[in-house]
């Protein structure tokens, strides 16, 4: 009998159907019911793992069924619901990034802190609806290939004794490790009831992912990367990418196609997509958008499409740059929520330091200055927008020219904080780690460096290296805060606001409430 291994996992959702994404035991017939209609598709199967995407055109509580035996909900667990989405869109979206699956016993819980999503997950079922959230945006990081957990550690001693021992090295250990993140219970509860959208950052593959293109030659010569690259980026595809889509985008995806399509497994198909999608970035498209209501809502990768010559680096290349742009002059949207896995707004010393960086480790002060910069780059994570001086001023100026609210979500810095353009209605909302936090050195060595030290020499070492002045102003209004945390940004308020929540074991408590008093509502 077909037993459910991960999920049910509620996806795309909008004013007329859903998504649910499950992993099953054994090839079977999936069947979602809703309101005695049923749904089906048949599992497909990669690197001997079966999933299916099934897809229904109703609201209301829902059953799962594998080869028409009941297996969700669990017994004495609260039913999962599917709630479509009204004509304007979500009025709460969620968001955060930065979440390590490690125990929730008193040990990690002391290194860890609480994991907020799953303290969410065990206090919304007697929530109003009204406090529910509409949609659950992931920021990145949402797996740790590179810090894998000692129940990870286990599993992979368990099979193999060859390199790298201590991170993920195929498919089939990627997907334990997202078996691992997603089925406490009530992190699989919260999944299946709230729709999710994702992006990934670099953990989801490797810390420093494209960073640039010293870091990408680096790991060209690692024996074990390139076997191991291609198992992410497949891994990523199958448990993030496929819900990110529509119906009507998957019923026009090659790649799930030729994978349905195979026979027996379709392991090769997904392996040669995944390595041209590495070594070809412009090729496939990791990056979405969604119309909610007068929102449009732009998933951006900022993490594989980089364009790393150093002639010419930018953080997304001329395909992605074109398509981007193309969302953003579209018609119909009155505001923008554009969702990247790194700021786009940094406190200002920092983005000055990251520029001066970039300037020197492209030659400005010679081949050796060169060298070190780079050492300096990988070292200390300074490959953010700033690092991408091109792209940050390109993208700046378009958003000056919209003429519309934008809000920026990014997570990654494992801190928190909102960012708001001086004269634009431009704002950076931060939130992260959901768990992952700093220790307390690092916490202060953050506050010192990034909002200290660096405000003080950040904009002279980059007039030094002959940078020119960011083509606007902005600061730091709110934070930053160093606790686990996720936010809500409300969009049905006047004016538009954000909560920032943290959790003290299983009790949910707000941090902050902050308005976005130049970014009036549009409804």
């Amino acid at each position: 009998m077909p037993e459910l291994v991960v999920g049910p996992m509620l996806r795309y959702v909008d004013e007329t159907s859903a998504s649910v994404w499950v992993e099953t035991s054994e090839p079977c017939e999936v069947t979602v019911e809703v309101g005695g209609v049923r749904s089906e598709a048949r599992t497909f199967t990669v690197h001997g793992h079966h999933y299916a995407i099934v897809d229904v055109e109703s609201g209301g509580t829902y059953e799962v069924r594998l080869g028409g035996e009941t297996v969700w909900p669990l017994p004495d667990q609260p039913p999962s619901r599917i709630r479509l989405l009204g004509p304007d869109g979500p009025n709460r979206v969620m968001f955060g990034s930065c979440r390590t699956s490690v125990p929730h016993d008193l040990v990690y819980t002391i290194s860890h802190g609480v994991d907020v999503l799953r303290a969410y997950g065990g206090t919304l079922p007697d929530a109003p609806d009204e406090r529910w959230p509409d949609l659950l945006l992931l920021l990145g990081d949402q797996v740790y290939a590179d810090e894998p957990s000692a129940e990870m550690l286990e599993f992979i001693a368990s099979r193999r004794d060859t390199d790298p021992k201590k991170e993920i090295a195929d498919f089939e250990e990627y997907a334990e490790l997202y078996r691992l993140a997603w089925t406490d219970p009530e992190i699989r509860w919260l999944l299946s009831t709230v729709p999710t959208a994702m992006i990934f950052d670099d953990h989801d593959l490797r810390d420093d992912f494209n960073t640039s293109i010293s870091w990408r030659k680096a790991m060209e010569d690692v024996p074990w990367w390139r076997h191991r690259v291609v198992s992410g980026i497949g891994a990523y595809w199958v448990y993030q990418h496929l819900g990110n889509m529509s119906p009507a985008e998957r019923a026009c995806d090659e790649v799930l196609s030729k994978v349905c399509a195979a026979e027996g497994d379709g392991a090769e198909v997904l392996d040669v997509f995944a390595e041209n999608a590495y070594d070809v970035p412009a090729d496939s498209r990791w990056s979405y958008a969604r119309d909610l209501g007068d929102t449009r809502l732009i998933m951006l990768d900022s993490r594989c499409s980089r364009q790393l010559d150093p002639a010419d680096r930018r953080m997304i290349d001329p395909v992605e740059w074109e398509w981007l742009t193309e969302q953003l002059r579209r018609d119909g949207a009155k505001r923008f929520v554009i969702g990247s896995s790194v700021p786009f707004l940094l406190p200002a010393g920092i983005h000055h330091i990251q520029n001066w960086n970039e300037a020197l480790a492209q030659g400005a002060w010679g081949k050796t200055v060169a060298r070190w910069s780079e050492a300096l780059r990988q070292a200390v994570d300074l490959e953010h927008w700033a690092a991408f001086r091109r792209s940050f001023e390109d993208l700046s100026k378009l958003l000056m020219g919209l003429g519309k609210p934008v809000i920026m979500l990014s997570g990654d810095v494992h801190y928190s904080y909102v960012a708001k353009a001086r004269g634009l209605p431009v704002y950076q909302l931060v939130c992260s780690p959901i768990r992952n936090p700093l220790s307390r050195t690092l916490r202060l060595a953050n506050i010192v460096a990034q909002f200290g030290i660096a405000s003080l020499i950040g904009r002279s070492l980059s007039r030094a290296a002959r940078i020119p002045k960011p083509p606007f102003k902005w600061r730091i209004t709110n934070g930053p805060w160093f606790s686990n945390a996720v936010a809500i940004l409300s969009l049905d308020t006047a004016p538009t606001s954000v909560r920032w929540d943290t959790a003290t074991g299983t009790e949910v408590s707000e941090i902050t409430v902050v308005e976005l008093e130049e970014d009036s509502p549009v409804r």
